[in-house]
């Protein structure tokens, strides 16, 4: 059973409140921050609602879950809202015997963490015809088990991707560690803006390297404070209270 469009509205009018005091604390404007939509903990209809109420950027973390998604939402009773075209993301890891699948659905892609990997959109996509806008996943927590290149590794790593001609590097992607406080995330997501900073001062990606992908439900704030432009958000948008 969905929340409510009800509710996602109020929900969503609260966020984005919440990104406007974010952006006037640190002197940007919210136009500067697009809301990304991570579907997992809604419905068919919750993501519709969400549509018609103007979020027209929506994500999964798993590629089987991202193509169900898309297939839902393409084949309910009067196909997509007809609010905005949907873009949709993948922004949780991916193997690389996902990526054939993942392309058929989304252009943009989060969480890429090797050369390997990059290398393999680069091909598939020249297959079909296609260009990928990708980003480069950082550990900038530098935990152990959580993917994402190291830090030290992401701007060898950007100079790469920008040499493979079927996709185009448009931001870094990283995540606070798992538990962690707002504030205690605030490291991790300077960290990456002063590595994004480096990579915009020697012109790596040119003008396309353009997106901070960071912040959750949890953090989001704190993330667009150090300079996020995408915050990727899912549990505040379908919470019931």
């Amino acid at each position: 059973m969905g929340v409510g469009k009800e509710l996602i509205a109020c929900n969503l009018r609260r966020i984005r409140q919440e990104i406007e005091a974010a952006c006037d604390r640190c002197g940007r404007s919210p136009g500067e921050v697009t809301l990304v939509a991570v579907t997992k903990s809604g419905d068919l209809q919750d993501i519709r609602d969400l549509v018609e109420l103007g979020v027209c950027d929506l994500a999964e973390s798993r590629p089987q879950q991202l193509i169900q998604r898309v297939r839902e939402l393409e084949g309910c009773p009067g196909g997509p809202p007809a609010a905005a075209p949907v873009r949709w993301h993948m922004v949780g890891h991916l193997q690389r015997n996902k990526v054939r699948h993942v392309l058929e659905v989304s252009r943009i892609i989060h969480s890429v963490d090797s050369l390997r990997l990059a290398e393999d959109i680069n091909t598939r996509c020249d297959r079909m015809g296609i260009r990928a806008d990708i980003m480069i996943e950082v550990n900038c927590s530098n935990e152990p088990q959580k993917h994402g290149c190291a830090v030290a590794a992401a701007a060898h790593l950007a100079e790469l991707v920008c040499t493979l001609p079927q996709v185009r590097l448009v931001g870094l992607m990283t995540m606070a560690s798992l538990g962690e406080q707002a504030e205690q995330a605030r490291a991790a997501f300077a960290r990456l803006r002063e590595i994004f900073d480096e990579m915009r001062h020697h012109h790596v990606g040119d003008a396309h390297l353009a997106h901070l992908s960071m912040g959750m439900s949890g953090d989001f704030c704190v993330a667009i404070e150090e300079g996020a432009t995408m915050v990727r958000i899912g549990t505040a948008l379908f919470e019931r209270s």
